[in-house]
């Protein structure tokens, strides 16, 4: 897993799981979800939804989902252009070349289904790169399936971070930011100019807030202990109500983020104070959302 606070009393064993003994490996989030998607490495991972979403598709069922949402982030903010493309707005998109490193990736997902959604998206219309951010030759896990009639390019030789900057592909769609927008590349920017009023909008019209990954079992270890889904599901859920009262408590910075303070109201306002919810009834809207845009795109 990640060693977000949502796990954190999971990784210190200040809240546990009844009958299970974790122990917890926590890395680079990349690592974790290609390690658990290739060699289904441990009992229980940290999982993309997007690989197992497209892996269901293809009749593959390695691991069972619970509903416990380690990871959602709105997508506005994973968007970058060349600033001399001429793209102003998202209506500017439509017959561009756009890179990004998976397909089927969620942020990928959830970014084109709300371009798709809100202005006018024609995924049709795109040349698109495939390639690693910044190393050359990653492997589309969930490439798009044949026939569906994209004009779609594996990049095995260069990193999309160097055609973005080099002007060969007008955008790039990450949930990572490449190296020249964290270094103030002036060529590079963002879509949209004030992200956060964006996706706040986004959230308040649709009640979708994107899930990016999820806790899932490996299926061989499921299917001797199914009683494991439940107390983790309750274990998992413990530690996310503790982390939500840390956010929501003024008193001290639990987190080192500026006006966190003003984050956590704004959250409140839209969802209530439960606005990181797990379960699958309580986050239908954002799932059945994730489901139509894969099977759009």
């Amino acid at each position: 897993m990640c060693s977000s606070d949502l796990v954190r009393d999971i990784a210190t064993g200040a809240v546990r799981a009844a009958g299970i003994n974790i122990t917890t490996v926590h890395g680079a989030v990349e690592d974790i979800l290609i390690r658990a998607h290739w060699y289904n490495e441990w009992d229980i991972a940290e999982t993309g939804l997007g690989a197992y979403v497209s892996r269901l598709a293809r009749g593959e069922q390695p691991v069972v989902a619970i509903p416990v949402f380690t990871s959602r982030v709105f997508r506005h903010s994973s968007i970058y252009v060349r600033s001399d493309s001429g793209i102003k707005s998202p209506a500017d998109l439509n017959g561009r070349r756009i890179g990004m490193p998976e397909w089927g990736m969620a942020a990928a997902v959830y970014a084109r289904g709300m371009l798709m959604d809100q202005y006018g998206f024609d995924l049709k219309s795109v040349k698109w790169f495939q390639g690693g951010l910044h190393e050359p030759g990653r492997k589309d896990r969930m490439a798009p399936r044949p026939g569906f009639g994209l004009n779609y390019t594996n990049v095995t030789d260069r990193s999309l971070n160097d055609m973005l900057v080099a002007g060969d592909i007008d955008v790039l769609i990450s949930a990572r930011a490449p190296n020249a927008m964290m270094k103030g590349d002036p060529r590079v920017r963002y879509l949209f100019d004030d992200m956060r009023a964006e996706e706040l909008k986004y959230w308040k019209q649709t009640g979708i807030y994107p899930i990016m990954h999820f806790i899932a079992i490996r299926r061989d270890v499921y299917e001797k202990n199914r009683w494991v889904a439940v107390q983790l599901q309750k274990a998992f859920e413990e530690a996310k109500n503790r982390s939500l009262v840390r956010a929501r408590d003024i008193t001290a910075s639990y987190f080192p983020v500026p006006l966190m303070n003003c984050t956590v109201q704004d959250a409140r306002a839209v969802a209530g104070d439960d606005f990181w919810p797990y379960g699958v009834e309580q986050n239908r809207v954002t799932l059945d959302a994730f489901l139509r845009y894969a099977d759009e795109q």
